[in-house]
């Protein structure tokens, strides 16, 4: 990204946020537009394809911490108007009241270095520097989602995901020239990107206006990218999703990102995982959760019950008499496998059913029970303790 594009663009307009738009709603944003302008969704639409890029780009500056402080001190500085007064001097030669505006805009106090590319060039001090626009510059990141079914999610699976995006142009590899041609030097920069200008009392390094900041120049240009050297494509990944994922969880795949420039390295790959409900299982952490429905006899008396596992045999459950409804039991290593290797376990919930339909029997043996269990009234000291309150 050159000084120039930080000036002009309006990225916060191009994803339609605000200027203090917290990072989610920049993400949120990002895929709402992301999803409507996708190259997949709109097939030979080349004004959505422009758009996409446009707001790919944007979010690569805004969802940056770092590229998103520099963008906006640089458009503060400048698109508010930044004024050199009469007289101002050079780094290393006065400066306002006698300290050195090279002290202000050297890269010592810049850890990426940008803005001190882009005031040097205003002072006349970055020619000692390598520029910006000829520095390895890290891909952007890109994010992805996936659905998963819950038993890929609890035991891992590889999955093949589609990534579309701007990269180097396939027909020429990135040089921008036609097959059977290469770029040449350009005259104006020789090669550096960048050109300079007097302003009166001082110097301006901007762009150079022939090659675009490129450093190099296109006599026949590639008719797939028009001479950029960039253009969309597609390509398919195999990603192995480790066991254990949870449903939103967001996994990293470094080096699975957007390409570097001039031999920078590739950013990472971000997959939001989504995992499908189970007609049986939950999940709560490292375990898994099932209700198992129980009668009130086996409650009262006490039993041993089936319950299903996730993938194995059925295990079996004791119930202590006099267990209360709603109780939850834990059997140890039924769970989700763990990063650390351990197994969580499964909490079995019991419930008692009520039947819906009673024959005669039944009806006379649960008033039997009633008249046989009758006795102080259970909810009498509920009631008590409510009037107290």
């Amino acid at each position: 990204m050159s000084t120039k594009d930080y000036l002009e663009k309006d990225y916060y307009k191009a994803l339609g946020v605000a200027k203090t738009a917290k990072p989610a709603e920049i993400k949120a944003a990002y895929r709402k537009l992301a999803r409507k302008y996708h190259p997949d969704a709109n097939k030979g639409d080349s004004s959505a394809e422009e758009r996409f890029k446009e707001i790919s780009e944007a979010y690569s500056v805004l969802s940056d911490e770092k590229r998103r402080k520099e963008y906006d001190e640089a458009r503060s500085m400048f698109g508010g108007g930044f004024r050199v007064p009469a007289g101002a001097q050079r780094p290393g030669q006065g400066g306002f009241g006698g300290f050195d505006l090279g002290d202000i805009f050297s890269g010592a106090g810049d850890a990426s270095g940008r803005l001190g590319d882009l005031f040097g060039g205003v002072f006349g001090g970055g020619n000692t520097r390598t520029t910006s626009a000829n520095r390895p510059r890290r891909g952007a990141d890109v994010e992805t989602e996936t659905t998963l079914s819950f038993s890929d999610a609890i035991d891992g699976t590889t999955v093949a995901l589609r990534l579309t995006g701007e990269g180097p142009c396939p027909t020429c590899h990135g040089t921008g020239a036609k097959a059977g041609t290469v770029p040449r030097m350009c005259p104006s920069c020789h090669g550096t990107g960048q050109e300079s200008r007097n302003q009166g009392s001082f110097g301006i390094t901007e762009p150079c206006h022939e090659c675009r900041g490129r450093g190099m120049v296109v006599d026949d240009p590639c008719p797939t990218c028009s001479g950029s050297g960039h253009a969309m494509s597609s390509r398919t990944i195999q990603t192995r999703i480790p066991a254990g994922v949870a449903d939103g969880q967001r996994i990293k795949i470094a080096g699975k990102g957007a390409p570097g420039e001039r031999g920078g390295p590739a950013g990472d790959l971000y997959v939001r995982v989504h995992v499908k409900p189970h007609p049986v299982f939950g999940r709560s952490g490292a375990n898994l959760t099932v209700t198992v429905p129980v009668t009130f006899a086996e409650l009262a008396l006490g039993a041993e019950v089936k319950v299903p596992s996730h993938k194995g045999a059925p295990v079996t459950v004791r119930i202590p008499s006099g267990t209360p409804n709603g109780r939850t039991f834990r059997v140890a290593g039924k769970g989700v496998r763990r990063k650390d290797g351990t197994t969580g376990g499964m909490l079995v919930t019991v419930e008692v059913m009520v039947p819906q339909n009673l024959n005669g029997k039944a009806r006379n043996a649960i008033e039997d029970l009633r008249e046989a269990t009758a006795g102080a009234d259970p909810r009498e000291e509920l009631l008590e303790r409510a009037k107290e309150a």
